[in-house]
């Protein structure tokens, strides 16, 4: 079974109970600072991950880490589940299908947005109004510049790419003038 499968299960699971408890954005938000510690420290991640040292070890590092956080019993009860099932090091999988989990049951969407230079609030506005029409969800967007695209919008929502760019509609004609040289 793949990490996203096993990710979205334990995301899954762990968004019935928060949503239920009502403390999505507490939970999460230790979930990510917890991830982002490990993250900057080499030293975490490797007891985490490594097969060679004891579980209780582990399980002493982690709760030394608990009482310095001093989290809600919801993440630590979540922290010590991934411990004891070897999943700690997936961590930040599990944020991204928490993420996704929760943007999925309060009907949001997340979309990346590249254009070739800055744009506008008053465009900015506009996008996400369009976005919301065509996907009927809230949107989240992300934006990001990259003057290669040379023009256009580049809009990314999950898997699906919409290519408005210059660079692909020159890529295009590019394309059809090679294909009807032949």
């Amino acid at each position: 079974m793949s990490v996203t499968t096993i990710a979205n299960r334990y995301a899954r699971a762990l968004a019935d109970v928060i949503i239920e408890r009502r403390e999505t954005t507490e939970v999460a938000a230790e979930l990510n600072k917890f991830a982002q510690m490990i993250a900057e420290h080499s030293q975490l991640r490797d007891v985490f991950a490594s097969p060679v040292l004891a579980a209780e070890r582990k399980r002493a590092v982690l709760n030394e880490l608990l009482a310095r956080m001093s989290p809600r019993q919801t993440t630590a009860n979540f922290l010590q589940l991934l411990l004891s099932n070897s999943r700690l090091h997936d961590l930040d999988q599990m944020l991204r299908a928490l993420s996704n989990e929760l943007d999925a049951r309060t009907n949001i969407v997340s979309a990346e947005i590249t254009t070739a230079r800055e744009i506008s609030e008053q465009e900015q506005s506009m996008l996400r109004n369009q976005l919301k029409a065509a996907t009927g969800k809230d949107v989240r967007l992300q934006f990001r510049t990259d003057p290669a695209i040379i023009g256009g919008v580049v809009t990314r929502i999950g898997s699906l790419v919409y290519d408005g760019s210059i660079k692909s509609q020159l890529a295009q004609m590019k394309q059809r003038l090679i294909s009807g040289v032949r």
